[in-house]
């Protein structure tokens, strides 16, 4: 009978410090989950005025933390938190995200630095247990005509799924190791299938954390801009506020690097009223070489004929090269000039004789059949892969790749001022 009262005893003890183990450990993991909400997520670095000497920076937390802080230091010049620390304090509001609630945006400026210098940085709350991981960043720094200048255009990672957004990060990463010395990145639209999944975009930043240290630069596509609603895209990115009246602000927007203007249009509304901007935009222009980034493609796999008026523009102002997406199929045209092929299709381009329009394919899970040939095209094809695009720039020659997510370069001209 003791025996049996010592069993009960023992047996009691375990299964109390049984439950209090479980219950410690509910415990514990609701606080994990709590300090993960607090986390910085999705951080994305981008530009609104000059590259040289400002930098911006959004991230999200999914709980509604009210603070949002960036700490930079130069490099050498001190370690991030102690004496030297440069605090910027940013700007933070919530946003309905719809399947994972009520969420918070925040944003922050860096001004005032250094061409051609390296920063460490991080953000978070101010608290202790919420800062991101260190990061760095290089602002633009000034460029000899020996130097080169290069970076990327991808399009189309367009997921839903995790593992859809998988493919995206392979193919960013493939790039960045052919393309080492990418000073920012253009993503030609469609980034998500629905701009209202928030699990979408999760997948998309956690998939490319190569985004909080160089700069993407998004143009709009019909998956991001839908009946004029642009608000859940627009939120991941701060962008110069220098585009066309009447469009939301963000979907049309200029900027200067080194030697080239890039320009970025949205083919999804206000197409008039982006024409005047545009032509406004390239009298402006003092820089030597021009590229357009647009969703919808001018001369892409098919033709996109509402973008007439901005073609007259290119040819107006010998636009180099223009950048497109939307067709999910790889293309290149000749060099055309009012609607006519002027080059003699030895992939080099001399004397700005012509524009060249380029899709590069996608960086998602999406192929469409390849269209027909048409008279515009010089290269057209579906291989069914990711593809992303390398654009160096040195002196008056720029060098235009198209490689495959395997690695393989499957398209290569010059163009020749």
């Amino acid at each position: 009978m003791r025996n049996q009262r010592k069993r009960r005893s023992r047996d009691s003890l375990i299964l109390v410090a049984v439950v209090a183990i479980l219950v410690a450990g509910l415990i514990g993991m609701e606080w994990l989950r709590q300090d993960a909400s607090n986390q910085p997520k999705s951080i994305v670095t981008t530009w609104t005025d000059d590259p040289k000497t400002t930098r911006a920076f959004t991230w999200y937390t999914a709980a509604p933390v009210k603070q949002s802080v960036l700490e930079l230091v130069e490099e050498g010049a001190a370690k991030l938190g102690e004496a030297g620390t440069i605090t910027i304090e940013g700007t933070t509001r919530t946003i309905d995200t719809g399947n994972k609630g009520i969420q918070t945006v925040h944003e922050a400026v860096a001004r005032d630095l250094q061409p051609g210098k390296t920063y460490y940085y991080r953000v978070g709350s101010g608290q202790a247990d919420e800062w991101s991981k260190e990061l760095q960043f290089t602002t633009e720094e000034e460029l000899s005509e020996e130097k080169p200048l290069t970076f990327l255009h991808v399009t189309d990672s367009q997921g839903i799924t995790s593992d859809d957004f998988k493919l995206w990060g392979n193919t960013l990463r493939q790039a960045f190791n052919i393309f080492d010395d990418t000073k920012f990145i253009i993503h030609g639209g469609d980034l998500t299938e629905d701009p209202e999944d928030q699990l979408a975009w999760d997948a998309f930043f956690n998939e490319a954390p190569i985004v909080s240290e160089i700069p993407l630069l998004p143009v709009t596509g019909n998956h991001d801009e839908i009946d004029g609603e642009a608000e859940r895209f627009l939120s991941y990115f701060q962008l110069p506020n220098n585009g066309a009246a009447g469009s939301n602000p963000g979907t049309t927007y200029s900027f200067d690097y080194g030697p080239v203007h890039v320009v970025v249009m949205n083919s999804e509304s206000n197409l008039k009223a982006q024409t005047e901007w545009l032509r406004q935009d390239l009298k402006n222009n003092t820089k030597d070489w021009i590229v357009v980034a647009m969703h919808r493609g001018a001369y892409g796999g098919n033709a996109y004929k509402k973008v007439q008026d901005w073609v007259d523009v290119f040819d107006e102002f010998k636009v180099d090269l223009v950048l497109q997406g939307h067709n999910h199929e790889y293309s290149r045209s000749y060099p055309l000039r009012n609607g006519m092929v002027t080059g003699n299709g030895d992939h080099v381009v001399k004397e700005r004789e012509g524009t060249v329009y380029v899709v590069t394919n996608a960086a998602g899970q999406k192929f469409n059949e390849k269209k027909d040939d048409q008279f515009y095209h010089q290269v057209h094809f579906q291989n069914e892969k990711q593809m992303f695009a390398g654009i160096t720039i040195t002196g008056n020659v720029l060098v235009y790749q198209a490689y495959t997510v395997d690695g393989e370069l499957v398209d290569e001209f010059e163009i020749r001022h």
